[in-house]
């Protein structure tokens, strides 16, 4: 075999190894953010069954000024199971069966992926299944929510050195953001958007600050008021950021970054001033460096709607490493 005979037959091999690999390979998910797709024919769709998918699902979003979905639903009929409709990162099938089954199938068609398998013998055993298991499919595609939002923001971010020089911390910030202000114990860091703008708070305060033997609500919101009243304020005077007292905030416990944490929802306003929305505050217990580390997002969008918005703040909060000492 000549020396040009043998490299045609090696670069063959390599094209058909390459292309090998390639088929084996899982397609990759698409779609936007917050978007599910739901796979039920028309009869169950338009009766209780679907009530139940809409209610679970399509709830409104807490703390957000107004109401907006969990979820956008795209609905499709069995038979269409198939082509781009299986490449959404969260599906659930839903159809009468023998049995009454739940199953929950990781990277099905694309990855990453969740597929939601739920069937029943009548409509009720149906609804038995999503009522009983919609906080864990809610659970899991938010987080997959959470890390394609961040997959997206480590493409392009911001210099992480001025953050983690002056708070031992790091995190995804994208590179639409812009330092706002810098002092000893705080940063502000905003984006500019069509209709308004989007906002990342980072500060540290003393462990003492939030008492836990107190009401936890109350002294959070003294914390981020005190925080509004030195740092954030209107044009005009006395236009301090302050909560607003007519929705009361919504208080969780989580943990983040192995810490404990409290996550805090609701709605801010400029005192004397019409400017006002959504919020959402995590106060990380960090004793190791004998702090209370705050990250908080905030947006003025009067004109838009805020969910992916607020979503958008969550994915980069939720994307913090504390460095070790």
């Amino acid at each position: 075999m000549n020396k040009a005979h043998f490299l045609l037959l090696l670069i063959s091999l390599m094209l058909f190894s390459c292309k090998k690999e390639n088929e084996s390979l899982p397609r990759k998910t698409s779609g936007k953010i917050n978007t599910i797709s739901v796979i039920i024919d028309d009869q169950l769709w338009n009766g209780d069954v679907g009530d139940s998918i809409r209610n679970k699902f399509a709830s409104p979003v807490i703390g957000l000024p107004q109401e907006e979905p969990l979820f956008n639903i795209n609905q499709y009929p069995v038979k269409l199971l198939e082509g781009f409709m299986t490449d959404t990162r969260a599906i659930i099938v839903v159809k009468k069966g023998e049995v009454n089954k739940f199953e929950i199938a990781k990277d099905q068609y694309a990855s990453p992926q969740n597929v939601f398998h739920i069937s029943g013998k009548t409509s009720a055993d149906i609804i038995v299944g999503i009522e009983k298991n919609a906080p864990k499919m809610i659970q899991l595609i938010k987080e997959a929510e959470i890390a394609e939002s961040q997959r997206i923001n480590g493409q392009s971010h911001i210099d992480p050195k001025v953050i983690s020089n002056k708070f031992h911390i790091t995190l995804q910030a994208p590179s639409g953001y812009a330092y706002v202000l810098h002092k000893s114990n705080f940063m502000w860091l905003k984006k500019e958007i069509i209709g308004g703008n989007t906002s990342l708070l980072i500060y540290q305060v003393p462990l003492s600050t939030i008492k836990k033997e107190a009401d936890l609500i109350t002294s959070i919101i003294k914390m981020r008021d005190s925080i509004g009243k030195l740092y954030i304020s209107g044009t005009e005077p006395n236009t301090i950021m302050i909560t607003e007292e007519a929705y009361a905030p919504y208080l969780s416990k989580i943990t983040l970054d192995d810490k404990e944490t409290y996550e805090t929802k609701g709605t801010w306003e400029l005192n004397n001033d019409f400017m006002s929305g959504p919020f959402i505050n995590y106060a990380i217990v960090d004793k190791e460096y004998n702090r209370i580390l705050v990250l908080e997002g905030f947006c003025y969008a009067p004109s838009k709607e805020k969910r992916d918005l607020m979503h958008e703040l969550e994915s980069i909060i939720k994307s913090v490493d504390v460095l070790k000492r």
